[in-house]
């Protein structure tokens, strides 16, 4: 029996947040191995922050609380906009993988 409920599993803005996951994994592995566990790891953890708060506002039942994580995700999707910059400062990632992960960034944002 279905009962019509969409779950954040159906949301376009989930599955983009979920691909910009993969594109910063797979540009963050190129970057040198002494930022493992400065810019690295922060860029992946607010990829992954992204798809996580939309799913658990998703699961709120106020709309209050639902776009209290919504605005959390898209925070998050701020701080990741300035840390693809870093990473371009640096020359950790090209002005072409820059500009592709900020064409998901602000896709995902136009939720």
């Amino acid at each position: 029996m279905t009962t019509g409920f969409v779950t954040h599993e159906n949301l376009e803005v989930w599955i983009e947040a979920r691909n910009l996951i993969s594109k910063i994994y797979r540009a963050s592995k190129k970057f040198p191995k002494e930022e493992m566990y400065e810019l690295t790891n922060q860029i992946r953890r607010g990829a992954i922050s992204v798809p996580s708060n939309i799913a658990e506002g998703s699961g709120r039942n106020t709309t209050k609380d639902k776009l209290q994580f919504f605005y959390i995700s898209r925070g998050s999707l701020f701080e990741l906009k300035t840390q693809m910059f870093v990473a371009l400062d640096f020359n950790f990632i090209t002005e072409k993988g820059k500009n592709d992960l900020k064409s998901t960034l602000n896709f995902v944002k136009s939720f």
